[in-house]
């Protein structure tokens, strides 16, 4: 498997997510794990985490897992210390939508619970039963925003089933609440690094993008690389199925090579846009690599 200690063996493909969550790589990630170098005896780090997507297809033996938004990080957190809680998280709040005279009510009362006192158990249900996966937050107050999903959530039983697998394919993770900043500092020589930060065209809405800057984190994967870390950074590419090509300023020099990734039809144009014609919403990412 790639970036393991047997760079020969294929990526094996996740498609179970454990989390939705707006810009996940789910169905493309075993694509981004087969443009990372073997490990060897590194630490593979992952500083925006997320749904996670790239780590569990990964599955390294060694990894440092963080992200700046605390209750996501506490949803993973719960998975490798006590999954039986995550599962019970889930089944409790599956169980008051499901029994509700009307669901999307009870869906709005979870979702202020979590909005008057952000936690990871209500975060949790509300990544899996919001409309189109897409967690945003308002600008404002930094609160969630997005409505109840038309579909339903899937039971506990398969939801325990999937804590089950993503808690052995991330065995290896130690998962951190940290700013993206303090965890590249961690990485040097042999480490290899996954960034998958904010896209400066699309992600406006997600926790902490407001404030993100692209060109610090390049000055942050600079350093790295000369400490010797290998380092892979999704970006945008083009959307709109190519008629739109998304202008990043990337420092000359800085990444030695890039990779298209055709990421599928854009989830937040599925929210913005529900039940019209998304054949011209194609969107595809760049991976540029330093290595």
């Amino acid at each position: 498997m790639a970036g393991t200690e047997d760079p020969g063996a294929p990526v094996r493909p996740l498609r179970a997510q454990l989390l939705k969550w707006v810009g996940n790589k789910q169905r493309f990630a075993h694509e981004i794990a087969a443009q990372l170098p073997a490990l060897g005896d590194g630490t593979y780090f992952e500083p925006f985490l997320g749904s996670g997507a790239v780590l569990a297809t990964l599955a390294p033996p060694r990894a440092v897992a963080s992200d700046a938004f605390g209750p996501l990080v506490g949803i993973w957190q719960a998975l490798a210390a006590d999954p039986e809680a995550l599962k019970g998280w889930y089944a409790d709040r599956w169980q008051r939508c499901t029994e509700a005279p009307d669901r999307v009510t009870a869906y709005e009362e979870i979702k202020a619970a979590y909005n008057a006192a952000p936690n990871p158990a209500d975060l949790l249900f509300l990544s899996r039963s919001c409309y189109g996966g897409v967690v945003r937050f308002r600008k404002a107050d930094g609160h969630m925003s997005t409505p109840c999903g038309v579909h339903r959530p899937i039971p506990p039983a398969a939801f325990a089933a999937r804590v089950d697998l993503w808690r052995e394919r991330t065995a290896g993770a130690a998962f951190e609440h940290l700013d993206y900043r303090a965890a590249l500092a961690l990485a040097g020589a042999g480490d290899v690094v996954y960034c998958d930060p904010p896209y400066t065209h699309t992600q406006a809405i997600l926790y902490g993008a407001q404030a993100f800057r692209l060109e610090e984190l390049f000055a942050e994967v600079a350093a790295a690389k000369r400490r010797g870390a290998r380092v892979a950074l999704s970006i945008d590419g083009s959307k709109k199925s190519g008629d739109v090509l998304c202008d990043v300023p990337v420092p000359p020099g800085l990444f030695e090579r890039e990779v298209l990734v055709n990421v599928g039809r854009s989830m937040l144009r599925r929210f913005q846009m529900p039940g019209q014609d998304l054949r011209g919403e194609g969107v595809v990412d760049r991976l540029l690599l330093t290595y």
